[in-house]
């Protein structure tokens, strides 16, 4: 059972850095959860206002419903109440219902309602397909604005009057005049949170816009630094962070683009390099080369040299 009320949730989540552990596997491709445990506890030690397990960078899409379950459980057994478990939940409306009520009975506190599998929805489909989510379950329920599902801002609308624990918004498009309309209209029914990969860099233009908080994949291997860098955000320090973006955030990128999918693998590789190998991605993901290991752990030992000197 959940401990957070979904408005308490959205207000707890909005005011800080949140964290998108990845999945630990073996080489075998199962799901370890000592090593994912200890890996949540590491980052818990640090200041952190929300975890999101079975996420994007939790490989989701490449988990099975029953997987979700047993990752989320295991999350909220180590987070023990301490902040929101937010549980990555989608494909289907079916699917996504029957996720939504697994990872309730697994004590999860909230839902990230990722884009559904495939289809190309209306308007009319996306809001159905939300209200099914937000009607099978008590939890507090956060919209992913990304890819297939683009949400009007009058279809949010529409939503938040008659489902009370859609209680976030999610932005992974990058639209100014969407995000700027839906905040307008909403305001504080909704928290907001900044999705676009990597979130570092759009999060001083969407602070003016309300979005108080972003998902670090970087925390993951970099936590410090991570709440580093949104201090120096919500702190309005704008020449620290254009100097953390030109140093770390920008080769970052340009290395997470030189493969695809290097989303999530370069975020594993990061973990590693710092001791804490979460195993491999999944197919159809491949992991970064041995070079841009090195490239990586140059950039690391650059920015943040404690963290490697840490796991040395």
């Amino acid at each position: 059972m959940s401990r957070w009320d979904p408005t308490d949730m959205a207000r707890s989540l909005g005011g800080g850095l949140l964290s998108f552990p990845v999945t630990h596997f073996d080489v075998q491709g199962a799901f370890r959860e000592d090593t994912y445990r200890a890996h949540c506890a590491w980052m818990l030690d640090h200041e952190l206002s929300g975890l999101f397990p079975a996420g994007g960078t939790g490989e989701f899409f490449s988990l099975t419903p029953g997987e979700v379950a047993a990752v989320v459980a295991a999350a909220v057994r180590e987070v023990a109440g301490r902040v929101p478990v937010v549980a990555g939940c989608g494909y289907g409306t079916a699917i996504a219902v029957d996720i939504a009520r697994g990872v309730e009975a697994a004590g999860a506190d909230g839902l990230l309602l990722l884009p559904p599998y495939l289809v190309q929805p209306s308007q009319e489909g996306l809001e159905r397909h939300i209200e099914a989510v937000c009607r099978a379950t008590g939890l507090g329920v956060i919209v992913y604005n990304r890819d297939n599902a683009i949400v009007r801002d009058d279809t949010l609308a529409r939503l938040c009057e008659r489902n009370p624990n859609l209680v976030g918004y999610k932005d992974g498009v990058g639209d100014i005049e969407l995000m700027t309309r839906i905040h307008a209209r909403m305001g504080d029914r909704l928290t907001y949170v900044g999705g676009l990969p990597t979130a570092e860099t759009f999060a001083t233009p969407y602070l003016t816009m309300g979005v108080t908080t972003y998902s670090s994949a970087i925390f993951n291997f970099m936590p410090e630094w991570a709440l580093g860098f949104y201090r120096a955000v919500r702190a309005g320090r704008n020449e620290e962070v254009l100097k953390r973006l030109q140093d770390f955030v920008l080769p970052y990128i340009a290395l997470r683009d030189c493969g695809r999918g290097y989303a999530v693998s370069i975020i594993k590789a990061g973990c590693r390099l710092v001791g804490r190998d979460p195993g491999p991605v999944r197919a159809p993901l491949v992991d970064l080369t041995a070079e841009e290991h090195e490239e990586l752990r140059l950039l690391i030992e650059r920015a943040s040299p404690g963290e490697l000197a840490a796991a040395a």
